[in-house]
């Protein structure tokens, strides 16, 4: 089943404990962000400590509601224009209460190379995130099978990953 508008607003709306999400590209093209990454680039930046946006308020609601939220995202060294651009608005998430994790593979072997983008909710419900190499998203799709796979990637990605602040220690992004 492809979900968009309101099923997929649902998700995220309807879910009791953890919505949780691995992110394997160095680019995602949303087409919301684009005048963003062209203050981005032109050398704007957001204050991450004054920083708010409906985002930010809805993860602190689902803080306060005892609910969760959170990602890993797998990068590589250089990071892309793109990800400098993502990690700027991670603090404020972070903050806000997102579980923001890295998973740098730069000098190492990914283990999780050949998994595709995807949510969890529940830990039962898997949402398959499909995208074209450039990063524009093609679908999302509930996945009909067997969760127990991605179970075990979002523990690897929990292993095998550090909290965005401490990766960002250090880094001039």
């Amino acid at each position: 089943m492809l979900l968009e508008g309101e099923a997929w607003q649902a998700k995220f709306r309807d879910f009791r404990s953890e919505a949780w999400r691995l992110e394997t590209l160095p680019a995602y093209k949303v087409p919301q962000e684009e005048e963003e990454i062209r203050a981005y680039l032109a050398g704007e930046r957001i204050d991450p400590h004054t920083h708010s946006n409906e985002y930010t308020e809805d993860l602190k609601r689902i803080r306060r509601t005892g609910k969760s939220k959170g990602r890993v995202h797998i990068v590589t060294r250089p990071l892309s224009t793109y990800l400098r651009y993502e990690f700027m608005h991670y603090r404020p998430h972070a903050w806000a209460g997102e579980d923001i994790r890295i998973m740098d593979v730069t000098d190492r072997e990914n283990p999780l190379a050949c998994v595709q983008d995807f949510w969890i909710f529940d830990k039962k419900e898997v949402v398959l995130m499909h995208y074209q190499a450039d990063g524009t998203q093609i679908s999302r799709e509930v996945h009909e099978g067997n969760v127990t796979p991605y179970l075990e990637y979002q523990r690897i990605a929990l292993a095998e990953s550090v909290p965005f602040e401490e990766y960002v220690k250090g880094l001039d992004v």
